[in-house]
């Protein structure tokens, strides 16, 4: 049996701490607006909150949750990811599967225009003008149409599939007298669940944390992402309108329970990403190292 040797502990020791701090400097931030957002807003201003929630609050909530703008935020910015991330999936693999095929002829020409794209783009200006032409401003199509496809994520699905999926499995399909579309329904996207997951994750999330298509294509309020919402309390500061006070009771409690929103509303911005990853990581870990190994 092999003994690791000192050098090897030694190592494993450095590499433990470096990752310990790593993981605390990127968790604490995130600890301490939770813990910020539940906790006397006195106390955030007096620099008491460090690692647990001091004098218990919910007032930060109670204020985002009654807003009607954060609300309809919510829900603009749910329907945005659901319907984007599905039209992206399918541009994806509908890209992808054919791409990784050896038998498509004139793929390599295809995918050089395709890479040439991620370099050179027709600008923000033409974009808009595009956009404008079809008919897409203010409607939920331009929040979900000019980003319906990443070529790095074509690339990285269709090295999947020419790795991770024997070409003579499609073949043996093929003889058996499967289509293209069957052998793509019945068995490439089957064992493709760790990319797909991937994907999934990718898009979603790219979505969920979109504003800047937001800020160029809509001016109907009705129809703002809730990172727009956010933009405007936290870079704006407009938050009084948010605060259902008396005048009588003073600016200072105005800004306390301004600071309470301010921290309630980044939580609750980032919780639905927080709650989807853990579901998707075990896929992720896969298919994230898709193309390391070969066997």
């Amino acid at each position: 049996m092999d003994r690791e040797s000192w050098g090897d502990r030694l190592f494993g020791l450095i590499n433990g701490f470096m990752l310990a701090v790593v993981l605390i400097v990127v968790l604490y931030p995130l600890w301490f607006v939770a813990m910020a957002s539940i906790s006397d807003p006195m106390a955030v201003l007096n620099g008491k909150v460090w690692l647990w929630p001091q004098g218990l609050t919910l007032v930060g909530y109670e204020k985002v949750f009654a807003n009607k703008d954060i609300l309809q935020g919510y829900g603009n910015t749910l329907l945005y990811t659901v319907l984007g991330t599905a039209i992206n999936l399918v541009m994806t693999v509908l890209a992808a599967y054919p791409l990784s095929r050896r038998d498509l002829y004139g793929r390599n020409s295809v995918m050089a225009f395709l890479v040439f794209t991620m370099f050179f783009s027709g600008g923000m200006i033409p974009t808009y003008l595009l956009v404008k032409d079809l008919g897409m401003i203010n409607t939920i199509w331009a929040m979900v149409i000019p980003n319906a496809v990443s070529v790095w994520n074509i690339i990285i699905m269709r090295t999947f599939f020419q790795q991770s999926l024997p070409h003579e499995i499609q073949e043996a399909a093929q003889i058996d007298g499967c289509s293209n579309i069957k052998i793509l329904f019945k068995i490439v996207l089957p064992l493709s669940t760790p990319i797909l997951a991937v994907m999934v994750l990718f898009y979603a999330v790219g979505h969920w944390n979109a504003f800047f298509n937001a800020l160029v294509y809509l001016t109907e309020r009705d129809k703002f992402p809730l990172q727009i919402i956010l933009r405007e309390i936290l870079i704006q500061g407009q938050t009084a309108q948010m605060m259902d006070i008396g005048a009588q009771e003073g600016m200072a409690k105005k800004l306390m329970e301004a600071e309470s929103i301010k921290y309630a509303v980044v939580i609750a911005a980032n919780l639905p990403v927080l709650v989807l990853y853990p579901f998707l990581q075990r896929y992720f870990v896969k298919g994230i190292f898709i193309g390391s190994l070969k066997g």
